[in-house]
């Protein structure tokens, strides 16, 4: 473990760069600046944070720019999605009807609190996420979107990884001065859980980081309290080194 460890620190240095930025969803929470503004477009943008990376940057910019006009606090309490067709794509599955889903969500959310971060005050982020997918339910006759993953096991269903969402909540919480933004103080960076994907939970069972076969919950906290070995303060500093070691091909057997 202590060679995976190095690797990683390593991986860290070298990907957590502003010039990540760029190529990265998080582009979108960084485009704003009024906090109401930031916590939507990294809800959003988390929300179609799935597929090709270009294509992933080219709906972001329809959705925030052509459909919300680069203002999406205000598009949303001013009830402006209401005109919108709902057979329009925006990416992939994610249509304007998904679309409208989440915006009488937020729209119900902020008629109730300042901000998304009370649905996070009790600094658990599963219990948070609960929250959030309860309250965006709430907006919408009670039903439940697949675009906001359940982090609860239902029906033989295991709970979800949750990926996109721990995504957003590292963009909120983790606060490094370079690609996350810090804006939440609700959790702890050293309470967050990283984000698994595929490939993040490929690479964590080539370097022995997870057993686990499965991608759930499970596996995401198996691999998070391993990552708080290295680092207990800021395990999931490690997403970025973990995508770095997927893509470089680095060779972890050698120092």
């Amino acid at each position: 473990m202590e060679k995976v460890k190095r690797l990683l620190d390593n991986m860290v240095l070298q990907y957590n760069c502003k010039e990540f930025i760029v190529s990265d969803p998080v582009q979108f929470p960084h485009a704003f600046s009024e906090k109401k503004d930031v916590e939507i477009a990294a809800l959003l943008a988390s929300v179609i944070a799935w597929g090709n990376r270009t294509m992933i940057l080219r709906s972001g910019k329809k959705m925030f720019y052509d459909i919300m006009g680069g203002e999406p606090y205000e598009f949303i309490m001013r009830s402006k999605f209401q005109a919108l067709d709902e057979s329009i794509n925006i990416h992939r599955t994610f249509f304007v009807r998904d679309f409208l889903y989440i915006c009488r969500g937020l729209q119900y959310v902020y008629s109730s609190y300042d901000s998304l971060e009370t649905l996070f005050e009790c600094g658990d982020t599963w219990k948070g996420i609960e929250r959030l997918r309860t309250e965006l339910a709430n907006a919408n006759e009670g039903i439940s979107t697949r675009h906001i993953s359940n982090p609860v096991a239902v029906s033989g269903k295991p709970a979800s990884a949750c990926k996109r969402l721990h995504m957003m909540l590292r963009w909120l919480c983790r606060d490094d001065g370079i690609v996350d933004i810090g804006l939440w103080k609700a959790v702890s960076p050293a309470s967050l859980m990283m984000p698994l994907d595929v490939h993040v939970a490929r690479t964590s069972r080539e370097l022995g980081l997870v057993s686990r076969k499965q991608n759930d919950r499970k596996t995401v906290e198996e691999l998070t309290s391993r990552l708080r070995e290295f680092s207990p303060d800021d395990p999931v500093k490690y997403d970025f080194a973990l995508f770095g070691v997927g893509v470089s091909g680095a060779d972890y057997n050698n120092d």
